[in-house]
């Protein structure tokens, strides 16, 4: 079920009757539920119209009992079990990014504390108005916009999708006080308003200046954007850092700075370090290292898989896999480790701050760094670019932009910058065409 009463009625109605509520993307393709569905050893699935007539078969092949919110709702409770904080509550599961997507399972206590942390220091109240358009089997839309709000007694209006017209016809009524959304988001709001007429715009900026609270996360949020937003509406975007595992663990201050780049220090109730390889504690500033987190917000255990859980913590920290610095007092994230971060010439250079600067570049609109393989380097750095429609760009031009804007990120010569990648008859770049380019 996509964001709806039902959805609310159903996740809640889980939890209260002592389940795991395993929320799964109304997108998914049937490989992946199926392992969903078989990792979790799920014994019923609840869906709605469509999307319950698609999963008829897949469930019958796993022996799950399929019904829809209208063959379990009921007027009056039976006889329900008493919650403890300890009791398995939630399972969401990972992206997959380095290996099949593996059940991140919360308690109670885990998901309370990852509400109140939110509440206190995002100042969450009974009178905030929020819109909930983001995808309801992730930690973002699941904790930090429909949780919290209820938690606060705050308004929530569920949206299906990212439905731009209708939502931005309540910003500009004043509807909203807090927006919360992922760095697309708001590059597509951006973008709409280049379809529209300049009043038009202005109309739906003036509705973004006066609420208390814009929100970005789920992945980083460049400083061209996040510069580009502010001087649109007025609004300093507030950066957090958080994952599936922990919920939110990081956040610039709803009070004080939010630097650009940055996703600020821990949040009440969470205890935050960096590590080197060695396990060891790094004190000093701008040096890099892991980033791992303790508190009663970290997730109990991977579900049906002790090995993976145990190598998950050191010491009791959780060892999240992604590297960031401390630059003056705020966490700097550059990346996973396993993706993001490229070894190249004895430097660790973060994939994510390189497409940030070439962000800043006017005529480029899109950019993926990765490394590839060098004698020299070790690691080369790659960066497949879309320019805007109608400008052109030299790589000789480019190159001697990059080499004057990222001399301090001491990027090896190499680099190497792709324009004009074949695209198919929608416009993007086939994988067969990007793996012979590489």
């Amino acid at each position: 079920m996509p964001a709806s009463l039902d959805y609310v009625a159903t996740m809640h109605g889980v939890w209260r009757a002592g389940g795991i509520a395993i929320p799964l993307n109304v997108s998914s393709a049937v490989s992946e539920l199926n392992h969903y569905l078989t990792c979790a050893s799920v014994t019923r699935m609840i869906a709605n119209g469509k999307y319950r007539e698609s999963l008829v078969d897949l469930c019958a092949d796993l022996n799950i009992e399929l019904v829809s919110v209208d063959d379990v709702i009921s007027d009056t409770a039976s006889d329900l079990p008493t919650l403890v904080p300890e009791r398995r509550a939630m399972m969401l599961f990972t992206s997959g990014t380095t290996n099949k997507p593996k059940g991140v399972v919360s308690t109670h206590k885990t998901i309370s504390a990852q509400i109140t942390t939110l509440i206190e220091a995002w100042s969450w109240t009974e009178d905030d108005i929020i819109p909930l358009f983001l995808p309801v089997h992730h930690i973002h839309g699941i904790i930090n916009i429909l949780s919290c709000g209820l938690w606060a007694g705050a308004t929530v209006h569920l949206f299906a999708k990212f439905d731009i017209p209708t939502i931005t016809a309540e910003i500009i009524t004043g509807t909203y006080n807090v927006f919360m959304a992922v760095p697309t988001i708001y590059v597509k709001l951006i973008q709409y308003f280049d379809t529209i007429t300049d009043a038009e715009v202005q109309k739906i900026c003036d509705g973004f200046k006066p609420m208390r609270l814009n929100i970005s996360g789920s992945a980083a949020c460049p400083v061209k954007l996040f510069n580009q937003w502010r001087d649109l509406t007025g609004q300093i975007l507030l950066e957090r850092y958080g994952m599936t595992e922990i919920g939110m663990g990081i956040s610039n201050p709803y009070n004080g700075e939010r630097r650009a780049g940055h996703v600020g220090q821990p949040l009440p109730g969470v205890e935050a370090k960096l590590f080197d390889e060695e396990h060891n504690p790094i004190t000093e500033e701008n040096v890099p290292g892991e980033i791992r987190i303790k508190g009663d917000n970290v997730f109990l255990e991977y579900w049906d898989n002790e090995k993976a859980t145990i190598e998950s913590f050191v010491d009791g920290w959780f060892c999240t896999g992604d590297v960031a610095v401390i630059d003056n007092g705020y966490y700097r994230i550059m990346g996973r480790s396993s993706i993001d971060i490229i070894k190249s010439g004895g430097y660790k250079l973060s994939a994510l701050e390189i497409e940030g600067v070439l962000l800043t570049h006017d005529d480029i609109i899109e950019v993926a760094v990765i490394g590839t393989e060098d004698e020299t380097w070790g690691e080369s750095v790659v960066a497949f670019v879309a320019v805007a429609d109608g400008r052109q760009l030299e790589y000789e031009t480019l190159k001697e932009w990059c080499n004057g804007k990222m001399s301090s990120y001491k990027i090896p010569k190499t680099l190497k910058l792709i324009d004009a990648l074949p695209r198919n008859a929608m416009g993007k770049v086939t994988k067969p065409d990007l793996k012979k380019l590489i």
